[in-house]
């Protein structure tokens, strides 16, 4: 029997949904009330944590939510204006809901919360009341002077209720912690028994309420399940409200209506499922990839013309499978993006800037693994642009710039990768501060001669840092070579360039998926390698005689360009005598282009990528293996790592003998 979902898991990953969605758009009025539309979603944001909360036992969640709706509700009438101390105010009020959240059934108001209490309360103009934080629903919700009243409650609910994970018994028990009630269950709607799904609610109830609670508190016992249901709320005949009874109308729920947005079981048919359940669907398609190869190929020396076809026809439905896989997985990077708001907010306010955080390209999808694994490097380079980049108010107007700084975090698919940019209309790099810097701290010559562009990466190394000072914020030296590390972990490269007094730019390239991807498959000496299709732009060929021709230079001529290249026989130590004609595959290398020599290019391949094991980590031109057809393991290259890796055994070889060896001319060209 397939597990029944738990309804206290579904209303906390509504809770934090919510909560983003609150931080979210308390930014976006940033202290201005010109959008009521904005004031309304933070209204029924915290109303239906407040009724779900209390639905669900969270009952401090509840109460302490019921003084930021009160607080919305004057803003709504307006009574109270939408200041940016009331921001800060909801701000804190998530941070602490989050808390509560954390703690066994939200036991855990504490100071903070009743400090957030106090200061609502003086902004409303009212006197706080902490021992409102403790109280149950009920005693939340009484009218004034506690006055009892008969209700009439009609509940059709949706027949799928119970699919949704919640059981109807709970919303009576729930009324009944509001007063005594009556409840009658009408099941002339139920069908003959052999038409009855066990998993679908086929009454209705009329009850009857006598309470002191308000027609909201009564409401809220049904905001999680307003869905597809009919709710009727209504005076008994023969009695009156007070007066702050009626200060909300008769509110009747029709079938299919949604007051309440629903992240789950919504009208864009939307369904949650656990990453590890899509983890396991991916490693099932991987498999299924190696053994369509497997087949493939056993088809191919068969050499029977009966199997063509129908292996044709599974290579398409697995490579359609594959990518439908895949595009599950893919998730906009916007989500990402918007919890940056809270991080530049914050220490914008911390070390007196103004900034302004611009993004572009949220629609981007990326990957979800690569995803989890882009927060970090992102923090450390805005934490970065915040603290070093962007100058105080008084600076800027100095040097003839606006006051408010400006972050903008951009994604841009580029191939199969996507380039995701941060840039700061700040400082700058200073390249004469860091190379002296690289200098002192002894890594890098004295008299060695850098690009500019080499002399921003040093930023990248371990222990480097060009702060005057250590705040909390930066200055310790740790981060950017964090930033590098997680990067390329994500088999992903990073750049940066900078023009001084105008800002700087970290651009971080990295693929669309970490599971499957097209490979180009190549061969030196009968073993078998391969290159991402992403970063390979075309092939050529190298004869024997170019070579002589060079005068053992490795560099090739394609269309009027000098492109330097790696010899991967060379480089590998592979033994064998080379062919007449070899290949050369041209990647992109940043903005150049470099060749890599193999005896032979076999032709593109469905790529598993599978990890190498701790026993191989060293191996750091690789990001991985796949296994082929036949069962033979083939390296999948990192082209960065490659460059590099060729980069420092030229640079050796330079250092060990007076003259350059001729193989070093691939640096020499690509410099």
């Amino acid at each position: 029997m397939t597990p029944q979902p738990n309804p206290v898991a579904t209303f906390l990953q509504e809770a934090e949904d919510l909560l983003e969605e609150i931080e979210q758009t308390a930014l976006a009025l940033d202290g201005q009330a010109d959008d009521p539309e904005a004031v309304n979603r933070l209204f029924r944001a915290f109303h239906t944590i407040k009724g779900s909360g209390a639905m669900f036992g969270f009952d401090e969640v509840a109460a302490f939510t019921h003084h930021l709706e009160t607080a919305l509700d004057r803003v709504r009438d307006g009574v109270l204006p939408f200041s940016q101390e009331l921001t800060e105010m909801i701000l804190a009020a998530g941070d602490h809901i989050k808390t509560l959240l954390g703690s066994p059934h939200g036991q855990l108001a504490g100071e903070a919360g009743e400090r957030i209490v106090a200061a609502l309360a003086a902004l409303s103009g009212g006197v706080p009341d902490p021992s409102a934080l403790h109280a149950g629903a009920a005693a939340r919700e009484k009218q004034d002077g506690g006055t009892e009243v008969n209700w009439n409650i009609g509940f059709h609910p949706n027949p799928e209720l119970m699919v949704n994970g919640t059981n109807p018994a709970w919303l009576l028990d729930e009324l009944r912690a509001l007063g005594p009630c009556r409840v009658k269950a009408h099941t002339e709607a139920v069908p003959p028994l052999g038409e009855i799904r066990p998993d679908h609610c086929y009454l209705w109830w009329e009850i009857e309420l006598r309470t002191a609670a308000g027609r909201d508190a009564i409401s809220d016992v049904f905001i999680f399940v307003q869905d597809g249901s009919r709710l009727e709320i209504t005076v008994a005949p023969g009695e009156s409200l007070p007066v702050a009874g009626v200060s909300r109308p008769e509110t009747v729920r029709a079938p299919g209506s949604a007051p309440t947005p629903r992240r789950e079981h919504g009208a864009d048919s939307t369904v949650r499922v656990p990453s590890e359940k899509l983890d396991r669907l991916v490693n099932l398609v991987g498999e299924l990839v190696i053994n369509q190869s497997r087949l493939t190929q056993a088809a191919s020396r068969a050499g029977s013309s009966e199997l063509a076809a129908p292996i044709e026809e599974i290579e398409r439905l697995v490579a359609e499978l594959r990518d439908s896989v895949l595009g599950i997985r893919m998730m906009p990077i916007g989500r990402t993006f918007s919890r940056f708001k809270r991080l530049v907010h914050d220490l914008s306010a911390e070390l007196d800037k103004e900034i302004d955080l611009v993004t572009e390209g949220a629609e981007t999808e990326l990957d979800k693994t690569v995803l989890d694994q882009l927060g970090d490097p992102l923090v450390h380079l805005i934490r970065n642009s915040i603290d070093h980049g962007i100058e105080p108010p008084e600076e800027r107007e100095r040097a003839g710039k606006p006051r408010r700084g400006t972050i903008r975090l951009s994604a841009v698919h580029a191939g199969s990768s996507v380039v995701v940019s941060i840039a700061d209309d700040g400082r700058g790099l200073d390249s004469a501060a860091i190379r002296a810097q690289a200098i002192e701290k002894q890594l890098l010559a004295a008299d060695a001669a850098l690009p500019e562009k080499e002399i921003f990466n040093l930023i990248f190394l371990p222990g480097f840092s060009t702060a005057k000072q250590v705040t909390a914020v930066s200055g310790r030296g740790v981060g950017m070579d964090v930033v590098r590390r997680q990067v390329e972990a994500l088999r992903g490269a990073v750049s940066v360039g900078s023009a001084r007094g105008r800002g700087a730019t970290v651009s971080l390239t990295l693929p669309l998926t970490l599971a499957i991807i097209d490979g180009l498959l190549v061969e030196v000496a009968g073993d078998s390698f391969i290159l991402p299709m992403s970063i390979v732009t075309e092939n050529v060929e190298l004869h024997g005689a170019q070579r002589r021709g060079r005068n053992g230079r490795n560099v090739i001529a394609v269309r009027g360009e000098l492109v330097p290249y790696i010899d991967l026989r060379e480089t590998f130590a592979i033994p064998g005598g080379r062919p007449e004609v070899e290949k050369v595959v041209i990647v992109r290398h940043g903005e150049a282009r470099v060749g890599i020599v193999v005896d032979r290019v076999a032709g593109t391949h469905q790529t598993v990528i599978q990890s190498l094991g701790r026993f191989y980590r060293k191996i750091e031109v690789a990001s991985g293996a796949t296994i082929m057809g036949d069962g033979s393991v083939a390296l999948i290259l990192d082209a960065t790592r490659l460059i590099q890796f060729a980069d420092r055994r030229c640079r050796a070889s330079i250092a060990a003998s007076p003259a350059p060896p001729p193989e070093a001319a691939w640096k020499e060209t690509i410099q």
